[in-house]
């Protein structure tokens, strides 16, 4: 299987493959055919951790699924395609129209969408509404330096919707806007936060 990462949604052969899970509302509105979202945590005995949304914006569960239960994977990053993006019934959505923006550049990194946005994206379910925003992740496996960010933040800037842009390293991920307002920004590891420089460092706590 390909190696998975946080915000790569899948979808699971059948319910029973969804362990941990004892949410009365993921009953009533999961089913197979909705995908499960890798979220950051610690892998307990080889099974992926998996968050569930359901269509509210509070009801969301975490479980865990075994990887022979993954039928279908789909990336951020390929939710970012231009041709996808013209081609969702989302397409008037100004969270889908700002993405659109971002598609239509080249960027020296893989970019991705996640969120509702993306959620709506893979499934077509329609979760996104007037104040959506766009959420963003950048994958960063090597250093960036915070000047070749400017031309990226100065476009978000000025998209039709919030959006905010989380960029994923080797050792988790990080508020772009935060670390390059302060300096200093909150990793998301699999261990939990931690407050850090230089993101791409493993510091002491």
């Amino acid at each position: 299987m390909t190696t998975l990462r946080p915000h790569d949604l899948l979808w699971i052969s059948r319910r029973e493959a969804l362990e941990g899970i004892n949410e009365p509302w993921v009953n009533d509105q999961w089913r197979s055919g909705l995908p499960v979202v890798v979220r950051r945590d610690v892998s307990r005995e080889g099974l992926i951790p998996v968050g569930v949304r359901g269509m509210k914006r509070e009801q969301r569960a975490a479980g865990w699924v075994a990887p022979q239960a993954v039928v279908r994977v789909v990336t951020p990053e390929s939710l970012a395609d231009l041709q996808w993006l013209l081609r969702s019934p989302f397409v008037s959505q100004q969270p889908v129209q700002a993405a659109i923006q971002l598609a239509q550049r080249r960027w020296p990194w893989a970019w991705g969408i996640t969120g509702s946005t993306g959620y709506a994206l893979a499934t077509e379910v329609p979760v996104l509404h007037a104040a959506s925003d766009l959420d963003l992740t950048i994958r960063a496996p090597a250093p960036v330096a915070p000047a070749a960010f400017d031309e990226w933040q100065r476009l978000v800037a000025q998209l039709p919707c919030r959006a905010d842009t989380q960029v994923e390293t080797p050792l988790g991920a990080f508020s772009l806007g935060e670390w390059l307002r302060d300096g200093r920004a909150l990793l998301k590891t699999n261990q939990g936060p931690q407050l850090v420089s230089d993101p791409w460092r493993r510091e002491d706590a």
